[in-house]
């Protein structure tokens, strides 16, 4: 039998197939190419996930200090019951009007501060539209 023959017609290296080992090749760049691909969207993920800590941030800094406002206005409400009491009608509607006017200053503080919360501004919207642009070139192949 001619085994020998039969194992040389099915030999696939670059000499016996007369490529020149160019599928290789392709091989390799295809791979470098998708690390490459991986690599920048990882970095890309890690810029969007880092905009999303500071944007928390931020709203978490807003809300405490509309906290704090708010606190300052029910200090000065309380202070106007206290006006009220010892004072003229006129210090205490005056100090009313300061308090609710504070109060607000801080409710749109909270307000602002709990917008910047809102999962609509964490989401990594850039990678997800990298992902799908390039998603879609490796469907077709």
């Amino acid at each position: 039998m001619n085994t020998d023959q039969d194992r040389t017609a099915f030999q696939t290296t670059p000499e016996a197939t007369g490529m020149g080992g160019s599928v290789l090749t392709l091989v390799r760049q295809l791979k470098d190419e998708v690390l490459a691909l991986f690599t920048k969207e990882l970095a890309l993920a890690k810029s969007e996930i880092s905009e999303s800590i500071n944007s928390t941030k931020a709203g978490l800094i807003s809300i405490g200090s509309g906290a704090i406002v708010l606190l300052a206005g029910f200090i000065i409400l309380l202070m106007s019951a206290v006006y009220g009491l010892s004072l003229y009608m006129q210090m205490w509607l005056a100090a009313l009007i300061v308090g609710v006017a504070v109060m607000l200053v801080g409710f749109a503080m909270l307000q602002a501060g709990k917008k910047k919360l809102e999962p609509s501004h964490l989401a990594p919207t850039k990678t997800m539209d990298a992902l799908h642009k390039n998603k879609n070139p490796l469907q077709r192949t």
